[in-house]
């Protein structure tokens, strides 16, 4: 199967909304990916590429990100999610298994929540439960607060190694490759994507997330402490953990080790339980 992505622009709520799909051989349900804070689609294309060519997946710009307009008044996450079930009806898609990374899982869990007949499994990447979460260092939240690192790329390359961590302290040559990729739309779309989380949390109905869902998270993430997956894991019913050794990024860095885990979860088909007949008595 070919690696190629298609590329469209569709018009959704007066937003032009930019995707990308790379056709899969229809075996498996289709993947939607929703990204981190400030990141454009082509950030997670080394991850895609790691999956099984078989799966079909569907990324795309949130408004104010990447080639997606951005729009006059911010979109909370239920907004958010409610946009991208209408996004997946024009791209004539039912059911999706839905995977986030970062801001993008706290918008991933809300997708699950407000449509869980369209959400078959859920993977959550470094990401937390919203406004309880255990905070990273301040400095790292600092920088995090601002689209700096997206907009001059000689300061995300000099910050990367203490907001990412993992293999961004190890390999100077990462962010630079990291930065190449970046295409901003400007402050105020992530702005509007940190308005989207102000006071946001899922902590109260994690337990009404009903969908397998796998939890992944890097044992030197500097943004999300380990704490707030296993918090995740512990509130969702039907969930597990898989800690990766690496930093915030690990689905980039370490996606050839990361892709198989996914793509195994993904491929699981769930064995009803067998219910025997009851024996028949001897007859006499």
């Amino acid at each position: 199967m070919s690696n190629a992505f298609i590329f469209r622009t569709i018009e959704l709520d007066g937003q032009r909304i930019r995707t990308a799909v790379r056709p899969g051989n229809g075996t498996l349900t289709p993947l939607l990916l929703f990204n981190g804070i400030g990141a454009n689609l082509e950030l997670v294309f080394p991850f895609v590429q790691a999956l099984s060519p078989d799966l079909e997946v569907i990324a795309f710009d949130v408004p104010g990100v990447g080639g997606s307009s951005t729009p006059s008044t911010p979109y909370r996450f239920p907004g958010l999610a409610k946009l991208a079930a209408r996004m997946l009806d024009y791209l004539d898609y039912g059911q999706v298994c839905a995977l986030g990374v970062s801001w993008g899982g706290a918008l991933a869990q809300q997708f699950a929540h407000d449509y869980p007949e369209r959400c078959k499994k859920l993977v959550l990447c470094a990401t937390s439960a919203g406004a309880v979460m255990i905070p990273g260092k301040p400095k790292v939240l600092m920088r995090m607060a601002s689209p700096r690192r997206y907009i001059q790329p000689s300061y995300g390359v000099h910050i990367a190694p203490d907001i990412y961590g993992g293999a961004f302290r190890r390999d100077p040559g990462l962010a630079m490759k990291h930065a190449a990729k970046v295409r901003s739309s400007g402050k105020v779309g992530y702005y509007w994507q940190l308005a989207a989380g102000l006071g946001w949390t899922s902590i109260h109905w994690l337990h009404k997330i009903k969908q397998p869902t796998l939890v992944l998270a890097g044992d030197d993430d500097p943004i999300i402490p380990l704490a707030n997956m296993r918090l995740l894991a512990w509130r969702i019913p039907n969930a597990e953990l898989h800690v990766i050794d690496d930093g915030h990024l690990f689905l980039v860095t370490r996606a050839e080790t990361v892709a198989p885990i996914i793509m195994k979860f993904l491929e699981e088909e769930r064995q009803r339980a067998i219910i025997h007949p009851r024996p028949q008595l001897a007859r006499s």
